[in-house]
């Protein structure tokens, strides 16, 4: 049976008789298959010889293409990645054609001056020097130094100010504890490397609300330390609505005016929600503002009435929407053409009295609404430039004044600040802040004081020295605190890796490595022996006994011994003091055996002397 087998696996004829005398039927089928290898091997050769020439003759179309404008960035990359490829000499395949890849001998000088490595560049295209570079790099450089202070944000009492830019740094200033010199206390970056779009403190002033370029918002409590983090939602699901959480970019937010746990973010993933800050796996409730078709459109700001019963956001269409805060399906209110189709509304604000609207738009106007009547505007302004997405407008403590800024360009003018009536928005009055745009604006109600955030990196704060009250007036009359130089010796570490042992110098450690390296150490690491209690031992006193003066006070001063007669406590010590002698007895043994005391010398009295003189004193 094994040979049937084996006869069968190699194709062996020969063992077929066996097979069929021995199960009753001549094999299994048809028989194997046999390979030639050889055959195979020629066939695969002459395959890839054809498929070189056709490649050769490929290339020769390809060229051609790759100093024309038209390819594209893609093709271009991976075409002279491929170029690379064809210079490496392990790359199995045909060789590339002249034009590409294998250099002749009339071009080999050419290319050693040029060093060109891929394609050759498209026409027109000018080559960069040394000099260009140095241009371009002080241009980043005055780019990167504009910072913009894109988020203002003062506590209700008006005594700490929060700003935040687009360095990403958030900023606590304390007006009570700065100086003249108007340093901030503290500087952190809650959201890392997302630039930082709205800052707003709660009712009552505890926490801050943080919403930058990601899609989590933050709250923050006064000292900065993270006390909510928004949740994710999943960007894979179509309906919004059933997500826990925004999946794109957040534009604004703000906390309610009456409840100080509940706050609203608005992002790009078309949701208006609300949170609460006892919740933080899941939002509250969701707003999706749609336009006329009924199609998603994106929320750029988003505040709540005075009262906090209704919800309005500005929309990338132009439109204002406004909803009940406990109706999120419908809208109640609802303005089409509110400001130019395709414009960014960048700030919406409500009065004190919740009667009037106003809305900065990106279309350079500005205009406010009756929410009694919302089709018309009540009136609007003209050529107000806005750059940023996030330009503010706000109303006056009286409510009798509407303000904003505007933007300009570099070196092209300053930015202003702009006051109109609230009724007929005409102009009363305006201040140029700096060569720069006029970003933010705050009017705090209570202290009467303007925060401006410009697009330099500055926050001016405008006050008037009989109407203000605290706030900046704090800590402008204090004068500059001198600077503490500390002296410190630096010593430079030379790097000798080929020393001796004996004279190499030992490697700076890192401060990590430093306190593991002590950590072994047994001296370094010693355990502080714990307080002595009790009367002490070791030559350590007890901790009452810590100084040389607490000690003899304890046992010495304060012996419980009676030595009220001076005299009997002497002579206790008399007989032990003379059979045993120790001071002065020894000394004069050998040379003075027996002790000789001077004699005592009568004086002879003069009678003739007055008697004062024979008394002695």
């Amino acid at each position: 049976i094994l040979n049937g087998w084996f006869g069968l696996i190699t194709g062996d004829s020969s063992s077929d008789a066996d097979v069929s005398s021995v199960m009753g039927f001549s094999g299994f089928g048809k028989k194997a298959r046999t390979f030639d290898l050889e055959a195979m091997f020629e066939q695969t050769r002459r395959t890839a010889i054809e498929r070189s020439q056709r490649v050769l003759g490929h290339y020769s179309i390809i060229a051609p293409l790759v100093s024309c404008q038209s390819v594209s960035l893609k093709n271009s990359v991976d075409f002279e990645f491929s170029c690379h490829r064809g210079q490496d000499s392990d790359v199995i395949g045909p060789p590339l054609p002249p034009a590409l890849g294998a250099q002749t001998d009339e071009d080999e000088e050419d290319d050693d001056d040029d060093d060109v490595v891929g394609p050759p560049l498209p026409p027109g295209y000018k080559h960069s020097t040394a000099d260009d570079d140095d241009d371009d790099d002080d241009d980043m450089t005055d780019e990167e130094d504009d910072v913009s202070v894109s988020a203002l944000a003062l506590d209700p009492s008006g005594a700490r100010l929060v700003t935040g830019g687009y360095d990403y740094d958030v900023k606590f200033w304390d007006f009570a504890g700065m100086d003249a010199a108007l340093h901030a206390f503290r500087s952190l970056q809650p959201c890392e490397c997302h630039q930082i779009r709205s800052l707003q403190y709660s009712v009552t002033g505890d926490v801050i609300l943080v919403v930058a370029g990601n899609s989590q918002a933050k709250v923050l409590d006064r000292d900065g330390f993270q006390v909510l983090e928004c949740i994710k939602g999943d960007q894979y699901i179509v309906d919004m609505a059933n997500t826990k959480g925004h999946t794109a970019m957040l534009n604004d937010g703000c906390w309610h005016p009456k409840i100080k746990e509940e706050f609203l973010t608005c992002s790009n993933d078309g949701t208006v929600r609300t949170w609460d800050l006892n919740s933080e796996k899941k939002h509250k409730s969701v707003f999706k503002p749609r336009s006329q078709q009924g199609k998603r459109v994106i929320p750029t700001c988003c505040t709540y009435s005075r009262d906090g019963k209704l919800i309005a956001a500005g929309c990338q269409d132009g439109t204002i929407q406004i909803w009940d805060r406990n109706l999120s399906v419908h809208t109640k209110f609802h303005c089409r053409q509110a400001h130019a189709a395709g414009s960014d509304t960048t700030c919406l604000t409500f009065s004190y009295d919740g009667v009037t609207l106003a809305s900065r738009g990106g279309d350079d106007t500005l205009k406010t609404w009756d929410i009694r009547n919302f089709r018309k505007p009540l009136a609007a302004v003209t050529g107000l430039s806005s750059f940023f997405p996030m330009t503010d407008c706000c109303f006056s403590p009286d409510d009798k004044l509407l303000l904003t800024g505007t933007s300009v360009k570099k070196d092209e003018g300053n930015g202003k600040l702009l006051f109109f009536e609230r009724e007929s928005l005409q102009k009363v009055y305006e201040i140029e802040v700096a060569d720069a745009s006029v970003v933010r604006c705050l009017w705090h109600p209570k202290l009467n004081q303007i925060m401006v955030g410009t697009g330099n990196g500055q926050a001016k704060v405008y006050y008037d020295p009989v109407k203000s009250q605290r706030g900046a007036m704090l800590c402008v009359v204090k004068s500059k605190r001198k600077e503490k130089h500390a002296e410190t010796l630096t010593q430079d570490y030379i790097i000798t890796p080929h020393a001796l042992p004996m004279f190499r110098e030992a490697r700076q450690r890192s401060t990590r490595k430093q306190l593991e390296k002590d950590r072994l150490d047994p001296v370094r690491s010693h355990k502080p022996e714990p307080p002595v209690s009790g009367p002490g031992r070791g030559g350590r006193v007890a901790a009452h006994g810590g100084t040389l003066s607490s000690f003899i006070v304890k046992n010495i001063a304060l012996d419980k011994t009676d030595d009220s007669n001076p005299r009997e406590a002497i002579l206790r010590h008399a007989k032990e003091a003379a059979e045993n002698p120790y001071w002065v007895a020894p000394a004069y043994k050998q040379t003075q055996p027996e002790p000789l005391f001077a004699e005592e010398e009568e004086e002879e009295v003069d009678e003739d002397q007055p008697e004062w003189k024979k008394r002695k004193i």
